[in-house]
């Protein structure tokens, strides 16, 4: 599926995209501060969504069947996925000077929810019966949203968030983000994270219940796309109607949050798919994001750790002041910075493409 490869590499340019201002950044690129939602806070849940269809279509291949090989396989992903994200946190550490205070390494980030929920949907797939997803998905959603009601999950104290002082009970302060209330990766929000990658398992299941690409009839093509797009707009609908009790926050990765973004995904998803499908569509000539779609953690675990070094070295500043002079508005210079990180990034994606190399793992 190559619209999948692309709507993935939106997805990734998007997070370096956001991952990587400088200074003053307009609004839409910043993650909101506690509840509501900006632009910004579409990429992560969008990947996690495209993360849960590729599980299906990945396993769909095994018949699901919990072979030792198949198990072992998703164990050792798992566990390589949570490593480079580790390994990730204490490049940076030790870029600052403090390779060995152990510490204060922190134990979650982008990865290590990427492993866990992987994990989770996988063995779910392998072991579960797959007309169980929807009501796990409920279930899953309706536990957080007790945990968060009954625990003070909106609170900005942490002292009274429950998905803080579980973090700081279990890990300690030294382990954890601390630019914000709670960790926006931390244990518990992973609760409604594997909910989330479901529904993404979910419409994986639609889109394989079609015909292999080329073989089905249009009305095949337009009664999977009317399936997708009817989930993502049901997932919005129940997603607002749950903001009245339950506000949009990306950081304790609400109930609200879950549907709405998985809706949005599910409904762009179903729109590149129709796209896909029709007679001479240009979505079959290898556009932009296709280079970032084809190698995505690769190229994301790059991104973070050039960033990394751009930003111990001083060459972020080098670059931004010489775009500054250029540009002298700090919120376009911000964006002209970021672009400029993407497009290197596509550099290295595009040798990676050209070449046929996909590193996977």
């Amino acid at each position: 599926m190559q619209s999948l490869d692309i709507l993935r590499g939106i997805t990734v340019a998007g997070m370096i995209l956001v991952n990587n201002g400088y200074g003053e950044s307009f609004e839409m690129l910043q993650h909101s501060r506690w509840n509501g939602m900006t632009p910004c806070d579409l990429v992560f849940p969008f990947f996690l969504f495209i993360m849960g269809i590729s599980c299906y279509l990945s396993l769909a291949k095994t018949q699901f069947t919990p072979t030792k090989a198949v198990v072992w396989k998703i164990l050792k992903r798992a566990v390589l996925l949570f490593v480079i994200g580790l390994f990730i946190n204490w490049f940076h550490m030790a870029m600052k000077g403090a390779p060995l205070d152990f510490g204060n390494l922190r134990v979650w980030a982008v990865m290590q929810r990427i492993a866990l929920c992987y994990l989770a949907v996988s063995l779910f797939a392998i072991f579960a019966n797959h007309r169980y997803t929807l009501p796990t998905v409920a279930l899953l959603l309706a536990v957080y949203t007790l945990l968060i009601i009954y625990g003070n999950g909106y609170s900005e104290d942490p002292t009274q968030n429950i998905i803080a002082r579980a973090d700081r009970w279990l890990f300690g302060y030294g382990h954890l983000y601390h630019k914000s209330v709670v960790d926006p990766e931390g244990l518990l929000g992973t609760i409604s994270s594997i909910a989330h990658v479901l529904l993404g398992f979910y419409c994986g299941k639609i889109i394989k219940g079609s015909r292999k690409p080329g073989q089905g009839s249009q009305q095949d093509i337009y009664a999977v796309c009317l399936n997708i797009f009817t989930l993502g707009t049901v997932c919005i609908v129940l997603g607002y109607l749950l903001t009245y009790g339950l506000p949009l926050n990306k950081r304790i990765w609400s109930p609200s949050y879950v549907l709405v973004t998985c809706g949005l995904c599910a409904l762009l998803q179903a729109l590149l798919i129709y796209k896909e499908r029709q007679p001479h569509s240009t979505l079959h000539t290898p556009p932009f994001s296709l280079v970032f779609g084809v190698n995505p953690l690769a190229l994301y675990v790059f991104s973070e750790l050039l960033s990394i070094i751009f930003s111990t070295l001083g060459v972020n500043d080098a670059i931004y002041n010489g775009l500054h002079t250029v540009i002298p508005w700090a919120k376009w210079a911000s964006l002209a910075y970021a672009l400029t990180f993407v497009a290197i990034n596509y550099a290295v994606g595009y040798v990676l493409y050209r070449k046929n190399i996909y590193i996977k793992l």
